[in-house]
């Protein structure tokens, strides 16, 4: 079974920028969707990113034009620049397949303070 690790989370003002990174332990993002997800305290998980195989992108409209999606499949790496950041982005982050599968990792907290 695959495993997920993510890291990059933290603490940042409003207007600041983080850099998320996902390893998998094996050659998950090759061939299907994948996403980054995020809960926000009492929310439930919500997809805001992903990329297709073809390497194009989606976006969830609150992070359109912040969040930047992308990824390096020999190094099994999918990562989420998240620029302007706002309170509201404030939740843990995770990264899965699209549609999502059994395989969560732990997440990486994500904090902004205004």
């Amino acid at each position: 079974q695959v495993q997920l690790v993510e890291s990059g989370g933290g603490s940042a003002q409003a207007g600041g920028s983080l850099t998320l990174s996902c390893v998998a332990s094996e050659d998950f993002f090759r061939l299907q969707t994948v996403g980054w997800y995020r809960q926000r305290p009492g929310k439930e998980r919500q997809l805001v990113a992903r990329i297709f195989v073809t390497g194009g992108t989606m976006y969830e409209e609150s992070v359109e034009d912040r969040f930047i999606i992308s990824r390096d499949i020999g190094e099994k790496v999918v990562y989420l620049q998240m620029n302007n950041l706002r309170p509201e982005d404030t939740a843990v982050y995770y990264c899965n397949s699209v549609p999502y599968s059994s395989n969560w990792g732990q997440g990486t907290q994500v904090t902004v303070s205004s």
